[in-house]
């Protein structure tokens, strides 16, 4: 019984070691892969004038630089959620107004910021 008890630890001690071998914390990644299908998403199903008259370097640029700027603007809104983060959260909204409170403090700077990032980005280089 006491060696299967230190197989299993053996066992979690290998999955925590994967995480630990990313240069860097896995919300980077995440919020950069966010970043990366949003840009392509907004420059692709965009209809404006400024997306359609632009050649196909001119949009890839733009999906470069609005991955970038998406990338750093949902890590700013992370820092600020971190920052501003209520420990007690009060409503008198009832039980869907505090599962919508707990969702936006969840992920919602960081969203905010990943879209802002994102669109001032790919209408930087298109304009």
């Amino acid at each position: 019984m006491e060696q299967n008890n230190l197989n299993n630890r053996e066992d979690s001690e290998t999955y925590d070691e994967v995480d630990d071998q990313l240069p860097f914390p896995a919300t980077i990644l995440g919020w950069g892969i966010a970043s990366i299908v949003l840009a392509i998403l907004m420059v692709t199903f965009n209809n404006s004038y400024m997306v359609l008259g632009a050649g196909f370097f001119a949009k890839f640029f733009a999906i470069v630089v609005g991955s970038v700027l998406g990338l750093i603007g949902a890590l700013l809104g992370d820092a600020l959620r971190r920052f501003a983060h209520p420990t007690a959260v009060f409503t008198q909204g009832g039980f869907f107004k505090l599962v919508f409170i707990k969702l936006f403090w969840l992920a919602g700077p960081q969203l905010i910021g990943l879209f802002i990032g994102v669109s001032f980005g790919a209408s930087l280089v298109l304009s």
